[in-house]
């Protein structure tokens, strides 16, 4: 009976094993790691944070706004160098979400909370200097954006020099965010512990909710996605290659 036994027992742990993994496995966040392990026999475990949107992604899906907004000031370029009509609305509104959101909101999350804590631990300094001066670039040419008026779109020179600062514009940031999401966002986990990991989210999401109320990045989602329809670029499908 006594290698029976052995058996039974090993089965038994190797049960258990599968309940305890299986559970944590359920319980992982949204980045795809375990939950943090000083929250572990807790009453607030990590499976009760499995909704929550944190600092990193909120980071990128802002960069999501972002990059539709390149996607409009593209349509506008190309409208301008072609001589063709130009919704003044368009850029106005485009620059709006750009002023409000990304500028005076996500970017200085960053300015706040990311840059000054890699210079702290004296990693990636001279990126974040320079992606600071980035910063301060792009909301010149945005109050640019935001003082166009009709006389300087009818003006073929005044045209091309607008035109050539939206490419600026674009070009700097298309680098930009993905610097930031390629090598940036993803040493931010190498310099902060867990806990001011889950600090960092609570704090972004007030920020968030104090500067645009209750769901404020759907709200933006859907003012770009107005400005795109107003230029018949909403159809993503036409942009598949035949």
């Amino acid at each position: 009976m006594e290698p029976s036994r052995r058996t039974l027992l090993g089965l038994a742990g190797l049960a258990s094993a599968t309940v305890a993994v299986g559970g944590l496995a359920g319980c992982r966040r949204n980045d795809g790691r375990m939950g943090s392990p000083e929250k572990q026999g807790t009453s607030e475990t990590a499976c009760e944070k499995e909704n929550e949107v944190l600092p990193v992604e909120d980071l990128m899906r802002e960069h999501g706004v972002l990059r539709r907004v390149l996607l409009v000031y593209d349509e506008c370029i190309r409208r301008l160098d072609a001589g063709a009509d130009m919704p003044l609305d368009a850029l106005t509104k485009s620059a709006d979400v750009v002023s409000r959101f990304i500028e005076d909101y996500h970017e200085k999350l960053e300015e706040d909370f990311v840059f000054p804590r890699f210079q702290k631990a004296g990693k990636l300094v001279e990126l974040t200097q320079l992606l600071a001066r980035q910063h301060q670039a792009g909301r010149c040419i945005t109050k640019q954006v935001q003082a166009v008026t009709p006389a300087i779109l009818r003006d073929p020179s005044a045209r091309r020099a607008f035109a050539e600062r939206l490419r600026e514009f674009v070009r700097m940031y298309r680098a930009h965010a993905a610097r930031e999401d390629t090598v940036l966002f993803p040493a931010l986990h190498e310099i902060v512990s867990w806990h001011e990991y889950d600090a960092l989210g609570e704090e972004f999401e007030r920020k968030e909710t104090q500067l645009f109320g209750e769901g404020g990045f759907q709200k933006m989602v859907a003012q770009v996605d107005a400005i795109e329809r107003s230029l018949g670029i909403e159809d993503l499908a036409k942009l598949t290659p035949q």
